[in-house]
């Protein structure tokens, strides 16, 4: 079937039936599509009025497999629908293809074992780097892909690894800073809500928040539930808020969390959010703001972390070397969920 001098099938057009419409070689198609070559301005106006009479597009995972480069850069994910990596990985993806990269996400569910299986996937598809935001790949699998002339590239996770590039947000200090937030609003039964996931950066945030408390003297339970969602955090006030010795002031590892929390506490439990129990979230998703939860809470800084991650992208690291990690500041911003200061 013929439409406009196109043909419709199921096949691609390829530079040989562009250089034949065209009167052209081969060779004379490489050049006109390729950047800085040399093409007579004839040959590559013929050329280009027969490429969109064909319809015709450069098969660039081609060319890069010839140049061994594919320009792909795969970003492993967990918790993909949580606000605050759909915001991360919008930033990454939109700069990406800024920077003419093709982006491919692999979502998996934040075990190490999935994690694992997707940043081999990423051999497979000649991934040139890979941006790991969730899990803990073994090192020697990282090593493999380094091997491999792999670009790896690290976000929140802490400890040394040989080779890829790490970037670090201030879990440990962010999570100091929420304890003194409600010890100073007064707040003596503390709790952590986390959820089972168990990720580096979550951890950080729930043990750096223990030991805070443990060395003020103040008690801390911790409860963890299912995925990082909304109804992990209103499961948790659930379970935390029923005891008689509920907490005062709680410190959630994310905002949709909290969240979850701050809605049970006041609407099955009929509290009253500061002067009753304050809350403390992380990440200052989009949420957080709103009027009804105003949640003091910690801003990533997701444009700055994207923009780095980016310019990383074209620097090769010193293979099987301890690169000390980049950092970025969490900040904390106040709002009314907890007692003034």
């Amino acid at each position: 079937m013929k439409n406009a001098g196109r043909t419709i099938g199921k096949t691609f057009v390829s530079a040989q039936q562009v250089a034949e419409r065209a009167g052209v070689s081969r060779s004379a198609v490489s050049r006109t599509f390729t950047d800085g070559a040399s093409v007579s301005p004839t040959t590559r106006k013929r050329v280009l009025e027969a490429a969109e009479a064909l319809g015709y597009h450069v098969n660039h995972l081609a060319r890069g497999l010839i140049r061994d480069s594919s320009n792909i850069v795969s970003l492993i994910v967990a918790d993909i629908n949580t606000p605050y990596q759909a915001k991360m990985i919008e930033a990454l993806t939109r700069r990406l293809q800024a920077a003419n990269k093709i982006a491919m996400v692999i979502n998996t569910s934040g075990q190490n074992a999935n994690v694992e299986a997707a940043l081999r996937q990423t051999l497979h598809y000649r991934a040139d780097a890979t941006i790991v935001l969730s899990g803990q790949p073994a090192a020697s699998l990282i090593e493999t892909c380094l091997n491999n002339g792999q670009h790896v590239i690290l976000v929140n996770r802490d400890d040394p690894v040989p080779g890829p590039e790490t970037i670090v947000v201030t879990n440990r200090t962010a999570a100091r800073q929420a304890f003194d937030m409600l010890f100073r609003a007064g707040c003596r039964d503390l709790a952590v809500v986390a959820s089972a996931v168990g990720s580096a950066s979550l951890a950080a945030r729930e043990k750096a928040f223990a030991l805070a408390a443990e060395e003020a003297g103040v008690n801390v339970n911790v409860i963890r539930f299912g995925p990082t969602a909304y109804a992990s955090g209103a499961e948790a006030a659930r379970a935390v808020l029923s005891k008689s010795d509920r907490p005062d002031g709680v410190f959630c590892v994310t905002d949709l969390l909290a969240c979850g929390f701050m809605d049970v506490a006041r609407n099955e439990f009929g509290l009253t959010i500061p002067e009753e129990i304050c809350v403390v979230g992380f990440d200052d998703i989009e949420q957080a703001s709103w009027s009804s939860y105003d949640l003091t809470t910690f801003r990533q800084p997701v444009d700055q972390i994207a923009d780095h991650v980016v310019g990383l992208i074209d620097h090769h690291p010193h293979l099987h070397t301890v690169q000390a990690p980049t950092r970025f500041s969490a900040e904390p911003v106040w709002r009314k969920s907890v007692r003034p200061r």
